[in-house]
């Protein structure tokens, strides 16, 4: 059963309903049908768009599908997925989000969070066929009605990255605002190609990620998950003299 960790010691009240923002803020991976009124959408976004950026340049941008766009999006990502489990490799990212090589502690990390939600799903090693299923459910959006897709411009420098990194962020802390859950998804960015078939995309924007976004469904396995994180003395130094 899924846990919400914490409040941290001294939160004043005030500050109670923004701390429970970020602590309910996780990876849903199993949604419910329900739609999201756009003007839910609108308004997370909304809040979103009060991230900081160099200049006030606010370079992120957002495609938002939903209904038909959702369906098709969703139909073009599974082929693909497929193709791609087949032994197909015309589809790679953009960029690299991840290392060449993996080391440690990141490496333990990301290991036993593979094992961790394999093994909710009750998914054993070495199952290829049951991993792939279940990887495919992030081209299913995991159910949710909502999938967002975030680009920039791809003339913008490291800075751009980093402003649009907040905005992504903002716009999952503002879904909890709405009773709102949401999954990011990197798992989409193989595929830009794919998308840019699909969606209005033109080629001076990258594609940066993806996100679900709707009702969690609190049945599903996958939403037992917990992933732990680390306590500020193990990636914070307070300098003190």
């Amino acid at each position: 059963m899924y846990r919400e960790p914490l409040l941290p010691a001294g939160v004043p009240p005030e500050g109670v309903p923004v701390a429970r923002a970020l602590l309910s803020r996780r990876s849903v991976r199993g949604f419910l049908p329900t739609p999201v009124p756009r003007a839910t959408i609108e308004g997370i976004l909304t809040l979103a768009a009060r991230a900081p950026s160099g200049t006030n340049c606010q370079p992120w941008k957002v495609y938002v599908a939903t209904g038909a766009a959702r369906d098709r999006l969703s139909a073009a990502l599974m082929a693909a997925h497929d193709a791609q489990g087949r032994g197909a490799r015309e589809h790679t990212q953009e960029y690299a989000y991840y290392p060449d090589e993996w080391r440690d502690p990141y490496l333990a990390r990301r290991r036993k969070l593979g094992w961790d939600y394999y093994g909710i799903m009750g998914i054993t090693r070495g199952d290829r066929a049951a991993m792939h299923a279940q990887h495919a459910k992030n081209f299913t959006f995991f159910g949710a009605p909502v999938e967002l897709i975030f680009t920039l411009d791809r003339d913008l420098a490291q800075g751009g990255w980093l402003d649009a990194g907040m905005f992504v962020q903002g716009v999952m802390i503002a879904a909890r605002a709405y009773g709102l859950h949401t999954c990011p998804q990197a798992a989409v960015t193989p595929f830009h190609r794919v998308v840019r078939g699909v969606l209005p995309i033109p080629d001076g924007e990258v594609l940066l990620c993806g996100m679900a976004l709707g009702f969690i469904d609190v049945a599903a396995p996958e939403n037992a998950l917990n992933t732990e994180r680390e306590a500020p003395g193990a990636f914070a130094r307070f300098l003190e003299a």
